[in-house]
């Protein structure tokens, strides 16, 4: 069987998608290939432990959390993530989600899995590393998120998500934002003004805290 590089598992609270809110087992794998300039998980850049993937579908069972997520990092990265990805979905009837910052190909991620797939906006610093054939590769039940800086950001999803039709190729367009460089209210309110039909998230993790 399979193993990964794990940098931790924990049980939380969702807090970035429509599962907002729900409890969940995490399992945050090391390596990232970018660098974003928000980024809350650098620890993750490296280091962690090689753990079973059967050892982390144990934990997810016993764990008795509404939902599994695989994320980073960039969970895509690494040759074990199918094979976890598959046997978290097969053992139990919980939807599993996976993180990915979209610079990877989504063909990696099982039927069945639900993928949120990350666009970066230039103030990221990683605006460029989008991979375009995975618009054209979304299932209905994927889920595509932005984290915006500033009203530049902004507007330049907005046009991303007209240009390519991201309405209706997945289950639903997220938008957030950088905590401490774009009020969640002021984003609401150009999000509301412009008619779009995409969904404002919080940070849900960030305020409150599951130990």
């Amino acid at each position: 069987m399979s193993s990964v590089l794990v940098s931790e598992s924990f049980i939380s609270i969702q807090g970035e998608s429509t599962y907002s809110g729900l409890s969940c087992f995490f399992v945050r794998l090391t390596g990232c290939n970018l660098r974003c300039n928000y980024c809350d998980t650098e620890y993750a850049y490296s280091g962690g432990t090689e753990i079973d993937v059967t050892e982390l579908v144990q934990a997810r069972l016993a764990s008795g959390a509404a939902i599994a997520e695989i994320t980073g990092g960039e969970p895509l990265l690494q040759d074990g993530f199918t094979a976890l990805a598959k046997v978290l979905r097969d053992s139990s009837e919980q939807p599993v989600l996976v993180e990915t910052n979209g610079s990877q190909d989504i063909e990696l991620i099982p039927e069945g899995v639900i993928a949120v797939v990350d666009v970066k906006s230039p103030g990221s610093g990683e605006g460029d590393s989008f991979y375009m054939p995975n618009i054209d590769k979304l299932r209905d039940y994927d889920e595509v998120k932005f984290v915006l800086s500033d009203e530049s950001d902004y507007v330049w999803a907005k046009d991303f998500i007209r240009e390519h039709g991201l309405i209706d190729k997945c289950h639903a367009v997220l938008f957030g934002a950088v905590a401490g460089k774009l009020d969640v209210g002021t984003l609401g309110q150009w999000i509301v003004a412009d008619k779009l039909g995409v969904r404002l998230q919080v940070q849900l993790h960030k305020i409150i805290n599951v130990a």
